[in-house]
């Protein structure tokens, strides 16, 4: 196997990890403890692995279009212990996405400072870092069940809409994989995530 892929499914598994991990942090601090009773409020990778997500999709999407992307079992929430539960979603949500903007800029300073240079599999980890945390980040927002997105939308929608818009949860899925392989996501990817990682890392990617 190409090792530029084994390096770039290693960052997406830390970078899924930490994802996941900032939405269970954040749901306890609002008062939802799920996550920790279920052995999920931890950065062991191992809990948070699903075969087809983090392992099988990587692999598909890096043959297809060339780059990895994929995720983890969602961390269970129960919205019902939330404190003021249309808030506090919203802030679960947008933990996920802010923990990889958050490691994309730790990356960025690696490579900045100069540490990333001592050797080049670490520069290229370093690279792999900043892209796929922004990649994540980025495609999270985007409001297609059941991304972070969608659940930012679902908080913020008056009822009725709320409710048509749930009608499509159930092809969330199909959804996701349609968007990934049409221009729009190709698109997103040349013009949103490389020069946001270019303007990070401070060279043209």
């Amino acid at each position: 196997m190409n090792p530029m892929i084994l390096l770039q499914i290693f960052v997406l598994l830390f970078a899924v990890v930490v994802h996941e991990f900032a939405h269970g942090w954040v749901a306890y601090k609002c008062g939802d403890s799920t996550a920790g009773d279920m052995g999920r409020l931890t950065l062991n990778p191992l809990p948070h692995i699903d075969p087809f997500m983090t392992i099988i999709m990587p692999i598909l999407a890096y043959l297809t279009i060339g780059f990895v992307i994929g995720g983890a079992k969602p961390v269970p929430i129960n919205p019902n212990n939330f404190r003021n539960p249309k808030r506090d979603m919203v802030l679960v949500s947008l933990a996920g996405c802010t923990s990889n903007f958050i490691t994309a800029i730790f990356f960025a300073f690696l490579i900045r400072s100069g540490i990333a240079g001592i050797a080049s599999v670490f520069t290229m980890l370093c690279i792999y870092g900043v892209l796929i945390n922004i990649l994540l980040g980025v495609f999270n927002l985007i409001p297609i069940p059941p991304l972070d997105g969608s659940k930012i939308l679902v908080a913020i929608l008056p009822y009725k809409q709320m409710m048509t818009y749930l009608k499509f949860e159930r092809f969330g899925f199909i959804l996701i994989i349609l968007f990934v392989y049409s221009g729009l996501f190709r698109m997103i990817f040349n013009y949103v995530i490389m020069p946001l990682a270019s303007l990070m890392i401070g060279s043209v990617l």
